[in-house]
């Protein structure tokens, strides 16, 4: 669990001056998280985590960071696509997630990686962009 909370801290930090609080994956309880089955790390040492929980007509990625150090190698992608291949393992046919509205890195990525706007909400201190990525079912 340490080394989940050491990646997110990381990852999130950056942010905290440019949102003027600190972001919800920062303080979100990872214990609970890795419990669950949400929590999946990648690289060694941990350098990156995503945190995937099933609805029930969705997957929402709850939370993606990769530590600075690995910035820049692709790690992002790959659990990007670990999103994609585990919502499909699952059988739901649609990714969701959101993003501050002042990550605005966030809003350029996402798009690329096939997620498409859907709506800009206030939730609490949260001003967020929500996105949904559609997937294609693949051929057996």
């Amino acid at each position: 669990m340490d080394a989940v909370r050491e990646v997110t801290d990381a990852a999130y930090h950056h942010y905290i001056a440019r949102i003027g609080i600190r972001p919800a994956p920062m303080d979100a309880d990872h214990a609970a998280g890795i419990a669950a089955g949400h929590v999946y790390v990648a690289g060694t040492p941990v350098s990156g985590v995503v945190v995937l929980v099933p609805g029930g007509d969705h997957l929402f990625l709850d939370s993606i960071a990769v530590h600075p150090r690995a910035r820049g190698t692709g790690l992002g992608r790959l659990l990007l696509g670990f999103a994609d291949a585990h919502a499909r393992r699952l059988g739901l046919p649609e990714i969701r997630l959101y993003t501050n509205a002042l990550m605005w890195e966030n809003q350029e990525l996402y798009p690329r990686y096939g997620y498409e706007f859907t709506e800009r909400r206030v939730d609490g201190v949260y001003d967020r962009f929500h996105y949904r990525k559609r997937l294609a079912p693949h051929a057996p």
